[in-house]
């Protein structure tokens, strides 16, 4: 039976905990999981939704009657910078994450064999060596170092250019002027200048790759048949994506273990748990805060309130991730409990294509992480820990670590 919701609320985002979602999610799970939600700005006169529940998120996530077109999908925050209107272009070629079906499966099929758990595990003695290769360079320092841009930053860099095969001297600009379309506001010129940069610097690469094709993803991608256009806009998605996620994730993660000693101390006791404790970790910790959005292209009715088409739906990654209907007691962390059925990659098709890679560089980062330095400690108190709440993906802006002899500076 379809019901009345209630008066439209604007996007949860203030947090009492650093690892906790905002507790208005919690009341809106319980009162009112398919809530009316004020669209800041949006393509056309559809109403915005905010869903909260598990079963819910799923539900959308892999009907096909939700789309992921870009310019079709109104903003529950505000746009980077003042616009005057909305009108964000379609999807450009190769620019697969923004699109739907056939094009969505088109372009994923040329890259899915990259990204299979097999294909991962191919990639261990390399994420390994990487990894190594950070660590050496922290147990070099003095300390404190800031862990985000000593290893988890630069880790992330290097494993997603190694798999496409993007050389080293241009690996820093990329990052650089991709960080900025991970913040939440910039200029119109900053927007200029990266894309100008990203976009130069792929097309030189995939111009090199046609002269003399090497061994990573971009050189597989010019044996396709594929424009120059096409392989620039998927490398620039797998590269964007890649980056500021498992960064985020692993600098985040390490901050949620240390402050939870009991749960780094049984992950040191236990190794084996590694696996369970990094989806417990991805669940936990919900970096995409921001949720994944979609567009209703006919009228659906969902938990007893009806879409209409056009209308914008926001799935609540994080309080669906925390769903006591799915979770044991789901606001602890616990890398014993199940964490099966969660939603941090989202769900159904346009499910994180990197995942397994994601899942595999934590794997191995995480427990190399606290052997190496098994006194690791914060050396900045936890309220203290600058949180990207500011940006697209949720994490730490920096965080200050130190290990060997306390000496109480």
């Amino acid at each position: 039976m379809t019901r009345t919701p209630d008066a439209p609320v604007t996007l949860p985002s203030a947090r009492k905990c650093p690892f906790d979602p905002p507790p208005e999610y919690a009341e809106l799970r319980e009162r009112c999981p398919v809530a009316p939600l004020e669209l800041t700005v949006g393509p056309g006169e559809g109403a915005g939704w905010l869903v909260t529940r598990l079963s819910d998120v799923r539900s959308v996530l892999s009907d096909r009657r939700f789309s992921h077109r870009n310019e079709l999908i109104g903003l529950p925050i505000p746009p980077p910078f003042p616009m005057t209107e909305y009108s964000p272009p379609p999807a450009a070629p190769g620019a697969f994450i923004k699109m739907d079906q056939p094009g969505h499966s088109r372009y994923r099929r040329l890259l899915t064999r990259r990204f299979t758990m097999r294909a991962v595990a191919r990639l261990t003695p390399m994420i390994t060596r990487l990894t190594e290769e950070h660590l050496d360079a922290m147990a070099r320092s003095a300390g404190p170092v800031d862990l985000v841009t000593a290893f988890a930053e630069p880790l992330t860099v290097q494993v997603m250019c190694e798999m496409l095969g993007v050389p080293d001297a241009v690996r820093e600009p990329l990052a650089r002027h991709l960080a900025v379309m991970s913040r939440m506001h910039y200029t119109v010129q900053e927007l200029i200048t990266a894309c100008t940069v990203i976009g130069e610097t792929l097309q030189e690469l995939v111009t090199a790759e046609r002269a003399a094709p090497g061994t990573g993803l971009i050189g597989e991608l010019v044996g396709e048949e594929l424009t120059d256009e096409e392989i620039v806009n998927i490398a620039w998605a797998l590269l964007g994506g890649g980056f500021d996620t498992t960064a985020n994730m692993l600098a985040l993660g390490t901050f949620a273990l240390l402050d939870h000693p009991d749960q780094l101390a049984l992950l040191r006791a236990r190794p084996e748990l590694k696996d369970n404790a990094v989806e417990q970790l991805l669940r936990y910790l919900t970096i995409s805060h921001l949720g994944a959005s979609r567009a209703a292209l006919a009228d659906v009715e969902l938990n007893g309130v009806r879409i209409k088409a056009g209308d914008t739906v926001v799935l609540a990654l994080p309080a669906a991730n925390r769903d006591p209907e799915h979770f044991e007691d789901p606001d602890r962390l616990d890398i014993t409990a199940s964490a099966q059925g969660h939603v941090a990659f989202g769900h159904g098709e346009h499910q994180c294509i990197g995942q397994n890679l994601a899942r595999g560089t934590l794997r191995i980062a995480l427990p190399m992480l606290f052997d190496r330095f098994p006194d690791l400690r914060p050396a900045t108190p936890a309220g203290e820990v600058p949180l990207r709440s500011d940006m697209l993906h949720y994490g730490v802006h920096e965080l200050l670590v130190a290990w060997g002899e306390d000496t109480g500076d």
